[in-house]
């Protein structure tokens, strides 16, 4: 459905040029909601307003459906937009106009009779649960029935795809969930096309199919939610999904050399991170145990399901004899499981790092 081919975005400041986006390919699928997670300062929210246009490249192309924005006219490039949808972090709404004047703004040059607009709005209303709220103006509202508000003006003009630049940083955890499973609901019900720009892997865990992880105004990785949570590549996509999986803290308890992670000759800890069902159906603590004769403590751990499949992991001390904890490691990585050793005893030598991971 889009395409964004080679995009660069150069700012011109006092200081100099500041590079914004570098060489930035990607493809949205109709359908898809698309996740772009990044730091602040990473190019995600430039980069989404590419996408319509709001920031016009340097260089490269935007392609919606076969047609070249990039190259079209601003009167054409106005009716264009109107196929694309967005919703802000700060809701952007008029606060001298009511929840249903909000609503209606995008159609007042559209042809529509006002029985028809009205009509139109109040589908939009039922469809984001605010029936009861049509008169009422912004500031008598919470943040998610804000949210709620902009983001069935942004359907008003029956969009294809909706864009949502940090569309929940503002809100609480419940009602961030709740705008979560309204964009999920829309996008199943009405086939729109979602695009929805982020720094939290949680959001991005709750209801996206894909994401793409910014860094530096380049896009370093992409792949299946599951894919890239299970399977991390880049360094920056590793933190994020740690930080999100509670599967980071070990480190900093390591790199700060507190007394709970103080081990013993024969102890190594290490890190589970289970792919699949395949690794996090097995009782393998329970197992290596027995057949390795090592002893496994528990730290902590957790799975959780994305797209219904299992994924999540532990962080355990493995103590016992150096070439049965070294074999039960292995035996791990046979079963799918990936191990990383994150400290590792003075009975463990120089030349078992590389086994070790």
């Amino acid at each position: 459905m889009v395409s964004l081919e080679n995009v660069s975005k150069i700012y011109k400041t006092k200081n100099g040029d500041v590079e914004a986006l570098r060489n930035v390919s990607l493809t949205v699928e109709k359908g898809e909601i698309l996740g772009i997670v990044g730091f602040s300062g990473a190019g995600k929210s430039t980069l989404v307003r590419t996408i319509n246009l709001l920031e016009r490249p340097s260089e490269g192309r935007v392609v919606l459906n076969g047609t070249d924005l990039t190259s079209l006219p601003e009167k054409e490039l106005r009716r264009q937009r109107r196929r694309i949808g967005m919703i802000f972090q700060q809701f952007e709404l008029y606060d001298s106009r009511t929840v249903f004047q909000n609503i209606a703004f995008p159609l007042q040059y559209s042809g529509l009779s006002r029985q028809q607009i009205a009509e139109k709005v109040h589908r939009l209303l039922h469809l984001v649960s605010l029936e009861d709220r049509e008169k009422m103006y912004p500031s008598e509202l919470s943040g998610g029935q804000k949210q709620r508000v902009a983001i069935a003006r942004a359907l008003a003009t029956d969009p294809e795809i909706l864009l949502s630049d940090e569309a929940t940083s503002a809100l609480d955890p419940q009602a961030t969930k709740s705008i979560l499973s309204l964009l999920r609901k829309l996008n199943r019900t009405l086939g729109i096309t979602i695009v929805l720009i982020t720094h939290e892997m949680d959001v991005v865990r709750e209801i996206c199919d894909r994401v793409a992880v910014m860094e530096g105004g380049q896009i370093v990785e992409t792949g299946r939610v599951f894919d890239i949570f299970s399977n991390p590549q880049a360094p920056i996509t590793k933190n994020f999904v740690n930080t999100s999986m509670n599967m980071m803290k070990i480190e900093d308890l390591i790199a700060a050399g507190d007394p709970l992670v103080d081990i013993r000759s024969n102890q190594c800890i290490v890190r589970f991170t289970y792919p699949d069902r395949h690794g996090a159906d097995r009782a393998l603590v329970s197992e290596v145990s027995r057949k390795f004769n090592i002893d496994v403590n528990i730290f902590y751990g957790n799975i959780d399901y994305i797209a219904s499949r299992p994924i999540g992991g532990l962080v355990s001390v493995m103590e016992g004899g150096r070439k049965n904890v070294l074999d039960a490691i292995d035996y791990i990585r046979s079963k799918n499981v990936r191990v990383e050793v994150l400290k590792r005893g003075s009975l463990f030598i120089e030349s078992d790092a590389e086994r070790c991971g």
